[in-house]
């Protein structure tokens, strides 16, 4: 045992020479050099918080960013968490945009596979449409290929988020990628193979289809596990406008080969989205544990029961010098020299996946659920018709076509933004897809009527109905769904998150699926659909006001 004048000498305000120690503290000293040793490591492999022990799961690509920063960037270490949130945040966002980068072609080049015999191109000899699609009816056809896919989405939607949250979303996320990418790609080179059969086309679609569920419980999972819900609106708003980019580069790609060679309107993309999967396998960080870092679900609570077991940051335990010990760091009664290896490195109940009906009994999922089998109906036409309608009530071509077509996206990104924005500042997401979806019916009506008037005209229109669209649809798919998916009734199960997203994102795949029905109808009634929600939180705000004027 030490004596009452050995324990006070650790206490000093002011670091300070150590005496000459005794056998025991000569233990604790040689324990505390080497916990400020691995400190001081570039990686910070043995920092406060624990780092998961199976190295394997780090991917390849961080391991190689790690070795090196040993040797040119020692600073990485300090600054980490957030180093490793700004890659999860660019490679989701990029693995999304590349998703809907490959959903855009067909819409493109429809107009292309239709033809239309009657013009000059048909006198010159050149290529007009394509079998089978050179029909009269292929408008008919058009739609049996989109509904192919969107049912294939829409159903396989649901046992894709069952899957995420049994498996590395790092693994997930690559093969769904890399998948897509080969089914994308076979849709094109039908044209340099001659292949005419409808149903080669339609089980492409499928495939597809089936394939892309992989994108959107993956990502929002993997975003919903290392950003907190500090802001999240406005950060899920920002990421969010990676539809609209992977919509409008789609479209940009497609009209760029739609003319010329439209096989590689689908070969391009199919070979970008592939490589971008396999980017992911390489430096996705799928869980923070496996790299140090704290999860952000039940962060807080861990901070709070541990907080005398925890160091001081790293940054200042550098700063120290090798001949003197900060009192803090040094060995006391209350602060072990070394952090305690936590027995749990998630919180309770992270790990345990949930079915398909508690998740159903989360407050808010059914209301949300199905305004979005309406919002994404209107989202989803004017994704997959509108280049196509634009050229037939127009005298523009394919490519002008297409190329106009994005200021609906353009708007969409300005609407993801401001819905979340305010559903951060209001704290009232149903509220704030209520107003939006109120104002887009009028809007729709709007463009309906004089879109064609002139090009003045349509741009303004496409771009304010793409923000009121596309707003409550973001905000929905987003932030409500990350929010509902780490509900209080879960207990901090993250993982739910994945079920959650696949739920609310399928059920609005099937309303996408019938994409010729009443666009304005289906608006509306996603908004009544949330009037529960909204007088919800208008009487919440009322009692915290009441409460207020109390006080």
């Amino acid at each position: 045992m030490r004596t009452s004048e050995q324990k006070s000498s650790w206490h000093y305000s002011q670091p300070k020479r150590i005496r000459e120690p005794s056998h025991l503290d000569e233990q604790h000293l040689h324990l505390a050099h080497r916990s400020r040793q691995s400190m001081r490591a570039p990686l910070g492999l043995a920092r406060t918080r624990k780092m998961s022990n199976n190295y394997n799961d780090v991917p390849f690509g961080i391991r190689a960013v790690q070795r090196l920063s040993r040797h040119c960037c020692t600073r990485f270490h300090a600054r980490r968490d957030l180093l490793y949130k700004m890659s999860v945040f660019v490679l989701t966002f990029l693995a999304y945009a590349c998703y809907h980068m490959c959903r855009k072609p067909i819409s493109v080049v429809k107009s292309v596979l239709q033809g239309n015999c009657s013009t000059a191109l048909a006198a010159s000899g050149q290529e007009c449409g394509y079998a089978p699609f050179d029909v009269p009816d292929a408008t008919t056809l058009f739609g049996m290929l989109d509904s192919a896919f969107l049912f294939s989405y829409a159903i396989a939607m649901f046992a894709s988020g069952f899957v995420a949250e049994r498996v590395s979303l790092r693994y997930f996320l690559s093969m769904g990628m890399i998948l897509t990418g080969v089914f994308t790609y076979m849709f094109g080179i039908a044209r340099t193979s001659n292949i005419h059969s409808l149903w080669y086309f339609i089980i492409v679609q499928i495939f597809a289809g089936i394939f892309q569920t992989t994108g959107w419980p993956g990502v929002v999972a993997l975003v919903g596990r290392w950003f907190g819900k500090s802001k999240r609106g406005l950060i899920f708003g920002i990421w969010n406008s990676h539809t609209s980019i992977g919509n409008i580069l789609g479209t940009l790609i497609a009209a760029h080969y739609v003319e010329s060679d439209w096989a590689l309107s689908f070969v391009v993309p199919g070979i970008i989205i592939a490589a971008v999967g396999f980017l992911l396998f390489l430096f996705l960080v799928d869980q923070p544990e496996i790299v140090g870092c704290y999860p952000q679900a039940g962060q807080q609570e861990r901070r709070v029961a541990n907080e005398s077991d925890v160091e001081q940051d790293d940054e200042e335990q550098v700063r120290h010098n090798d001949a003197e010990i900060n009192y803090r760091s040094a060995p006391t009664e209350r602060t072990p020299i070394l952090p305690r290896s936590q027995p749990e490195a998630v919180p309770r109940g992270r790990g345990r996946p949930i079915s398909l009906i508690d998740a159903l009994f989360i407050p808010g999922v059914v209301e949300f659920s199905l305004c979005l089998f309406f919002t994404k109906l209107v989202s989803y036409t004017f994704m997959y018709w509108l280049p196509l309608y634009i050229q037939k009530s127009s005298t523009l071509g394919p490519e002008l076509s297409a190329d106009l077509s994005t200021l609906f996206d353009v708007g969409g990104i300005l609407g993801a933004i401001a819905a979340g924005y305010l559903s951060d500042v209001s704290g009232m997401s149903a509220t704030v897809c209520t107003g939006m979806l109120f104002v887009a019916s009028p809007i729709l009506l709007m463009y309906q009527q004089y879109g064609a008037l002139s090009m003045t005209i349509s741009i303004v229109l496409l771009i304010v109905v793409g923000i009121f669209v596309n707003g409550p649809y973001a905000l929905i798919t987003t932030s409500v769904s990350a929010e509902l998916g780490q509900h209080s009734s879960l207990e901090g199960n993250a993982n739910a998150l994945a079920t959650v997203t696949a739920i609310i994102d399928g059920t609005g795949s099937i309303g996408a699926a019938y994409v010729f029905h009443m666009l304005i109808a289906a608006d509306i009634i996603a908004m009544v659909l949330l009037g529960r929600l909204v007088f919800k939180e208008f009487a919440a705000l009322r009692r915290a006001s009441h409460r207020i004027r109390i006080e």
